[in-house]
């Protein structure tokens, strides 16, 4: 359980810590260019929950550029997996001065014995248990190699994240969350090897209270499955409504199931939430382990989401065992059909200690351990089934520019009619990113 943080006045900083956000080159690349782009909430919330007589700076790699020159104390890094060699430079670079470093994250959790390998310290999993005992233990000249935690942190009297640390972002500073965790155990998500499938809720009241001394009007759950717990969800629903907010977070395309709590989360205002649909597919949906999405619903789906003024941003991937050469134009006929308002596309990762990955490597597909190639955007790390490895990067690059294009976006803004004026700057964002992108796709089915 957190403790709550005292108000008394705050000593003077006696060590330096400097938190970075890593990026892939490739994410850097791509998210730079969008007019959207929302902050990352883990080192906000390190930061929160740091002792006030150390200071505490921050990097994030999509808006600002690594300072070497820094006299920090302390370097704590995160990245994910396509993130990690370059986050393995970084602690190069800084502990070539003196600095020492410590890395946590999703790839430090898949992958810890790796990432020690790079820096002084990792901490594998959530690290709100031991956080304390790792700076303690630096202060003390003590630092330990490991540091995991033995039980999952409870999120009563969850901090608020130090929203002061998110620079350069035109919308969205307030980000938080409520739950944490997702029930389900797709086979390529990391987030039952950091969570175990493990739900955890917050007091409703704490998060309301948060809410209510949150910047701006827009609102960010980081949550990986808002509407898991259906009560939990429409008591925070019914919560969140007299706050006036804008907000937008995750679930999973049964939530359209309950119309009541669909209804409700409109009421409350949200305006867009991510559906991992994935693939319109339904062979496809069932060897990854996610036959909870029912293809033949996507329609209906995507009208009440839109019947309330709801946006929806669909999970995209390609690359399942049963895509073959039609997978691409058949995708994109089929979102340009229902009117799906954007979508985040791009090629399955089978990310280490995954079901998924355990599974291409026992079959000898995997084509590459080099980590930063497992992106989605620019290059495929396994053998497909039933088409190369460069048809697959083709056509998901094809699929995005169709999906994209200013014919596909008239079409698809003129049926949703849903949140226009955030929407089409949003997909006229994403097409002026992908006109930069450099590489060009193609159609494998008409090769």
């Amino acid at each position: 359980m957190f403790s709550p943080r005292r108000r008394q006045r705050d000593p003077e900083p006696r060590f330096w810590l400097e938190l970075i956000t890593a990026e892939s080159d490739a994410s850097r690349f791509v998210r730079y260019r969008r007019l959207i782009r929302f902050p990352q909430l883990t080192m906000p919330l390190i930061a929160a929950i740091t002792p006030p007589h150390w200071k505490v700076t921050h990097t994030d790699e999509i808006v600002q550029e690594v300072r070497f020159d820094l006299p920090c104390d302390l370097v704590g890094i995160t990245a994910n997996t396509p993130a990690a060699p370059h986050a393995y430079r970084l602690a190069a670079a800084f502990r070539a001065r003196g600095k020492k470093v410590v890395i946590g994250g999703p790839h430090a959790t898949l992958l810890p014995e790796e990432v020690l390998q790079h820096a002084d310290s990792v901490v594998v999993g959530e690290a709100e248990l031991v956080w304390g005992s790792l700076l303690e233990d630096f202060e003390r000249d003590k630092l330990k190699a490991h540091y995991q935690s033995k039980d999952f942190p409870s999120l009563v009297n969850m901090p608020a994240p130090r929203w002061d640390l998110i620079k350069g972002r035109a919308y969205g500073k307030g980000v938080t969350i409520a739950t944490r965790g997702c029930p389900f155990a797709c086979d390529y998500c990391t987030i039952p090897a950091m969570y175990r499938r493990r739900m955890r809720y917050r007091p409703i009241a704490q998060v309301i209270a948060e809410v209510r001394r949150m910047p701006g009007r827009a609102l960010i759950l980081w949550d990986d499955n808002i509407a898991a717990n259906r009560d939990y969800a429409a008591e925070l629903f019914k919560a969140l409504a007299p706050l006036k907010r804008w907000w937008t977070s995750q679930a999973t395309a049964d939530i359209a199931n309950d119309e009541e709590l669909l209804r409700l989360a409109a009421q409350s205002g949200c305006k867009a939430l991510f559906l991992g649909l994935e693939s319109i597919s339904q062979d496809s949906l069932n060897g990854a382990n996610k036959s909870h999405n029912r293809t033949e619903t996507y329609a209906e789906t995507v009208r009440r989401f839109h019947d309330l003024g709801i946006a929806v941003q669909a999970g995209t991937v390609f690359g399942f065992d049963h895509d073959d050469r039609g997978i691409f134009e058949r995708t994109v006929d089929t979102f340009r059909a229902i009117a799906v308002d954007s979508a985040t596309i791009s090629t399955l990762i089978p990310f280490p200690n995954t079901p998924l990955f355990d599974r291409l490597e026992r079959q000898g597909r995997i084509l590459t351990y080099d980590w930063e190639k497992y992106n989605g955007k620019r290059d495929v790390v396994f053998q497909p089934a039933r088409i190369t490895p460069h048809e697959l990067l083709m056509g998901t690059e094809w699929a995005a520019r169709q999906f994209y294009s200013l014919p596909s976006i008239a079409e698809r803004m003129w049926k949703s009619r849903t949140g226009l004026w955030w929407n089409l700057p949003r997909n006229l964002g994403y097409h002026l990113a992908l006109r930069n992108f450099g590489m060009v796709g193609y159609n494998p089915a008409l090769t």
